[in-house]
């Protein structure tokens, strides 16, 4: 498996009212992103919609994703849910269709326990499809410690850990006790987009970018500076991104995601019910943002 490292970029999964996935839409989303040559695309994550589908329609999307990806860009997949038994099968599907590795989430509805999590990994790994761990308490109510995270890192095939970049003042701290927590080689990234230039610049291994599953260019360009250790031009690059960190953080970025990709004209779809479409005045606020990034 490649390692995961570098720039991570998140499409939609656009699908209907009936929860279909529009494959065609689909592709048309990844295709640029293997062109602009991300280290890979991270598809069914949180803005990819993953708890919404079914294990068909993740399978359907995931085959449709891997068949424009080619041999170019690995693709990571999310296989959260809510059953352990579940989210195996969905390992096992990916494993079988060619996924590169599989982001877990620990998906909740009674809270968890520390041991509950660990065992869940545990099983899952047994499906010998390459894990990370993906920490996104907003999202699944559980949150992971440095402790947590480093135990669940010796699990055999569990490989990296995908979790929020603290602000600024925070990530070397942050950083610096995940990487006392797990073994050499362990990937540790880092989503929340408005601050994952600061988690690069750190040292942080990954970007995991809902920026990039639609401006993989600008994101790279982000990623790239960081990697070379030119913090000047990095955070150049990244203030010309702030109106859309501003909407991301005024309106999630699965609504705003969902909003700029109709605005971009790369595909038309809502987020899955009960989720709505940002009201007529934001969508135009965001169409603004998304062209001007585009241009």
């Amino acid at each position: 498996m490649p390692p995961i490292q570098g720039l991570i970029a998140y499409p939609i999964t656009p699908s209907g009212p009936d929860g279909r996935v529009d494959l065609a839409a689909l592709r048309r989303l990844v295709a640029p992103l293997a062109a602009a040559g991300v280290d890979a695309v991270g598809l069914l994550g949180s803005t990819g919609s993953y708890p919404y589908l079914s294990r068909d329609e993740r399978r359907r999307a995931l085959d449709a994703a891997l068949a424009e990806a080619g041999a170019r860009v690995p693709v990571l997949v999310g296989v959260g849910a809510l059953r352990t038994d579940e989210a195996t099968r969905l390992a096992e599907d990916a494993r079988a269709a060619g996924a590169a590795a599989g982001l877990l989430a620990p998906v909740s509805y009674t809270p968890l326990t520390d041991d509950e999590v660990f065992e869940h990994f545990r099983a899952v790994a047994r499906s010998g499809l390459p894990l990370a761990v993906y920490d996104n308490p907003a999202t699944t109510h559980f949150a992971f410690t440095p402790g947590l995270v480093g135990r669940v890192a010796r699990i055999d095939g569990v490989v990296a850990v995908k979790t929020g970049a603290p602000a600024p003042d925070g990530v070397a701290a942050n950083l610096a006790a995940l990487r006392a927590a797990v073994p050499d080689g362990f990937s540790v990234g880092y989503s929340v987009d408005w601050h994952a230039t600061e988690g690069l610049l750190a040292g942080a291994d990954a970007w995991h970018g809902v920026a990039a599953g639609l401006f993989p260019a600008r994101c790279l360009a982000i990623a790239r500076a960081a990697r070379a250790g030119d913090a000047a031009e990095a955070r150049r690059l990244d203030a010309a991104m702030r109106p859309l960190w501003d909407l991301f953080r005024a309106h999630t970025s699965l609504r705003t995601a969902y909003a700029a990709a109709e605005a971009l004209g790369i595909c038309r779809a809502e987020p899955p019910r009960p989720v709505l479409p940002l009201p007529r005045e934001v969508r135009d606020r965001v169409a603004a943002v998304a062209e001007a990034l585009a241009a």
